[in-house]
């Protein structure tokens, strides 16, 4: 009869996400996710081939968590923008993870697609994709600046991000 199993797949992602925001990408291993689980470290393999599927089940499972916040809001460019914002300040490590490791498209799809029903009425379905793509850079460069404490010229960082994202609504909506 073979032995029940001591944790679950989602068990260990759950395990690996506390193990980054705590820690750090470079304290993300196989045996620190062992010992939050309370098992032997061989017996994630059961689970997850290896340290790089672990990166890419947590990158994915944040990715995920992004777009059901996401998905909540009321859909406009500010609310997504500001939710993505409010993700990254809440989950940082795992905000840098998802965008520096390769998970499914479908996660990317699902996360994506939002920002391109917002950004379609601006600027037509021709440019939806490029669209998305500038707000989610801007978005993305203005909040990890942010987290690695880059602006240091005072000022309120707040007030900067909505100068930010009005600007692009703007130049978006001009577009048309």
């Amino acid at each position: 009869m073979p032995t029940p199993e001591k944790t679950s797949f989602d068990e260990i992602v759950a395990a690996g996400r506390d193990l980054l925001e705590a820690a750090g990408v470079k304290r993300l291993t196989m045996q620190g996710v062992a010992e939050r689980v309370g098992v032997r470290a061989p017996s994630l393999y059961k689970h997850v081939s290896n340290r790089a599927a672990l990166l890419a089940a947590v990158a994915e499972a944040t990715l995920e968590d992004l777009a059901v916040q996401l998905e909540a809001t009321d859909g406009s460019l500010d609310a997504l923008a500001r939710g993505y914002r409010r993700f990254a300040m809440a989950w940082p490590e795992g905000f840098r993870l998802m965008h520096s490791v390769e998970v499914s498209a479908d996660a990317r799809v699902r996360a994506a697609d939002p920002v391109l029903r917002a950004v379609r009425p601006l600027v037509g379905e021709d440019e939806a994709l490029e669209a998305a793509r500038l707000v989610t850079a801007w978005a993305t460069g203005f909040v990890e600046m942010e987290l690695s404490g880059a602006f240091r010229l005072g000022g309120e960082i707040d007030r900067s991000f909505e100068y930010g994202l009005a600007g692009i609504t703007r130049a978006l909506a001009d577009r048309r």
